[in-house]
């Protein structure tokens, strides 16, 4: 007998609290080991001292399936302690992740007797998306999708930034009360935090604005600005030279917020390359692409300096607490302050 979807959608994914797990310790021990040991022992050394240097503002990039992993309320954690000052993301992780279970729904896992063995076809067939041992209700996706849909509609038309558009995400959450307050497009809005997703399309976020704009031919729409996205975030830069980079993941958000000293340059501005940079990657560098290349590498561009950085070849769901949860209880963030950078921008006081 065919498994109905109430069968398969049963055991939550849970979040992982880092404050409940002082790792201070376990991490420093790592650090006098080899390996990748001492790699993320360096890298969990690297962020904590990018948090205690008071000049320093930090850019948090994030791609690949992290919150469907259980790693939200990590960077729900950074955002509300001042951990972060800026966030780039693939698209995939603020809406269809995150703003997604804070509209309510869940990430599931799949069964262990189901989880090697499942059959997609089946799965389609009950409106289940798989994500490698990850399950999600497509029909709640939809939800998620005609949601996005209705911010755009009451907007104003005009081109939006990706981070203005996710501000307005998190107006909404505010406004008719988000289903789980740990939402980092709600937390975010509240610590005014800019997110940026420069390709904020390729997601549940694309196809609301498909319909928005379906349904509004030759009629004024809303519509995303990319190059505004890259003006405002290297303008950040700009503002305050002493930068660093956390980045989980690597794709378009490495190369977004590693290109803005570069950018800063092309408008005129001698800025300094990003001081510290952390990167948590398992692609391979010898097929010369951008999520696996070295940040050593960077450096070659006028992008990254090579004092304080480190790649750490390791699944971001096992380094992720470790290095975050390292500098969280070395507590070196406790005088850190929102920047204010989303109303900065706003009011184009950047």
């Amino acid at each position: 007998m065919k498994p109905k979807k109430s069968d398969l959608l049963v055991e939550e994914v849970e979040h992982i609290d880092i404050k409940e797990h002082n790792v201070v310790p376990l991490v420093d021990a790592m650090s006098k080991m080899a390996f990748s040991a001492r790699d993320l022992g360096r890298a969990a050394q690297i962020y904590d001292q990018m948090i205690c240097d008071e000049d320093c503002a930090i850019i948090l990039c994030l791609a690949g399936s992290l919150f469907s992993a259980g790693l939200k309320n990590v960077v729900v954690d950074l955002i509300r302690h001042h951990m972060v000052d800026a966030i780039v993301s693939t698209g995939a992780i603020i809406v269809d992740q995150d703003f997604f279970e804070a509209l309510g729904f869940r990430h599931w896992m799949a069964q262990e007797r189901f989880k090697y063995g499942l059959d997609d076809n089946m799965l389609r067939e009950l409106h289940i998306d798989r994500i490698y041992d990850t399950l999600i209700d497509e029909d709640e996706l939809r939800v998620c999708d005609e949601t996005i849909h209705k911010i755009a509609n009451r907007l104003t038309p005009r081109p939006y930034s990706s981070r203005e558009f996710v501000a307005e995400m998190g107006k909404y959450l505010s406004e008719t009360g988000a289903k789980s307050d740990a939402s980092i497009v709600l937390e975010a809005f509240r610590e005014d935090v800019p997110i940026f997703c420069p390709a904020f399309s390729d997601c549940s976020a694309g196809f609301g604005l498909v319909a928005h704009q379906a349904e509004r031919t030759g009629m004024p729409k809303v519509t995303l600005d990319s190059a505004k996205d890259f003006y405002e975030l290297t303008r950040l830069k700009v503002k305050n030279e002493c930068t660093g980079l956390l980045m989980i993941g690597g794709g378009t958000p490495k190369n977004f917020a590693q290109d803005i000293v570069v950018a800063a340059e092309i408008l005129g501005s001698d800025v300094p390359m990003h001081k510290y940079a952390v990167q948590i990657t398992v692609a391979d560098v010898r097929d010369g692409a951008l999520s696996g290349s070295t940040l050593k590498e960077a450096s070659s561009w006028g992008k990254v300096d090579t004092t304080y950085e480190q790649m750490v070849y390791c699944e971001a769901t096992i380094a992720v607490p470790l290095i975050v949860g390292y500098a969280y209880h070395k507590r070196g963030w406790e005088g850190r302050t929102s920047r204010g950078w989303n109303s900065a921008l706003d009011k184009d006081a950047v």
